[in-house]
């Protein structure tokens, strides 16, 4: 099986790669720019993969706020332009998306199935969405993953790191962290989300899917956890949402269930405190 992977320089990109089974054609902007349809076009019909997953994305979650051509421009149109070739082509698209398609409904408390209605509450979720629509609509042979609070060792591209990395430099500058403790979600390892996607690829069950490691926590509970596996005297204070105000809203919750997963009898995703453990054991660097 030959694929070819958009955004393949980025965090999750860079671990799906060597995971999936088969030819693997990694693409950057310079090959497989999402917002350039003539030469997307020209670079799938050349290389005519059998999937084509699309890691790439416009992910500044509250710029987005104030440039939403920008985030449309790549999440909705960049993914409806890739539907219209595979379609053409004869190919799958695989679709990365976000549990910020969510977010509508602040009391919830019972993870997001493939089936509940989403309801996006930032620029930047309802682009995600509008993509996701794009891809189911125009290719009856697809698949779309949510996942959730990615982390990897890579970084996390033009944002300059990830959740951990930022949580312990800061905490090295000595600098008191203040922390939402209202906002719940999974925090998923690259490796792991990158592991199962590549299971998933290698059948025919095409569809929606929820991929995040298991359990869930606040992101204040996911920094406590980062410092005490770091071995590290934080001054990390819980505060509500309302104390750290952005431009974009979140989700107060957007925990997702990987029922739909599971139910393939693949490999399943580990805990979150799990994979966290194994993060600081392979990232290579410390910060700290």
């Amino acid at each position: 099986m030959k694929f070819a992977v958009l955004g393949a320089t980025g965090q999750l990109g860079r671990d799906l790669c060597p995971r999936l089974a088969g030819e693997v054609i990694p693409l950057g902007r310079d090959r497989g720019d999402l917002t350039n349809p003539a030469m997307l076009r020209s670079t799938l019909t050349d290389l005519r993969p059998d999937v084509v997953v699309n890691c790439a994305a416009y992910n500044f979650v509250d710029r987005a706020e104030s440039e939403p051509e920008a985030a449309f421009a790549v999440n909705a149109w960049g993914a409806r332009t890739l539907a219209t070739i595979c379609r053409d082509l004869n190919c799958v698209p695989a679709h990365f998306s976000t549990d910020y398609v969510f977010g509508l409904h602040p009391g919830r408390r019972t993870p997001y199935r493939e089936t509940d209605a989403p309801g996006p509450v930032s620029v930047y979720g309802v682009s995600k969405l509008a993509g996701e629509y794009f891809v189911r609509a125009i290719c009856p042979r697809h698949f779309v993953l949510r996942t959730c609070g990615l982390y990897g060792v890579w970084g996390s591209g033009g944002k300059g790191g990830n959740f951990v990395e930022t949580m312990l430099r800061l905490a090295g500058q000595g600098k008191p962290l203040r922390v939402v403790n209202d906002q719940f979600c999974t925090p998923s390892y690259t490796v792991d989300v990158a592991t199962s996607a590549a299971a998933l690829l290698s059948t025919e069950r095409y569809g929606l899917y929820h991929l995040t490691n298991s359990g869930s926590c606040s992101w204040h509970e996911f920094a406590a956890a980062i410092f005490e596996k770091a071995g590290i005297q934080a001054d990390v204070t819980p505060i509500p949402s309302t104390g750290y105000p952005t431009p974009a809203r979140r989700p107060a919750y957007s925990v997702l269930s990987t029922t739909a997963y599971q139910s393939l009898g693949l490999p399943s995703l580990r805990p979150w405190r799990e994979a966290l453990a194994a993060y600081f054991c392979e990232r290579p660097s410390p910060s700290v």
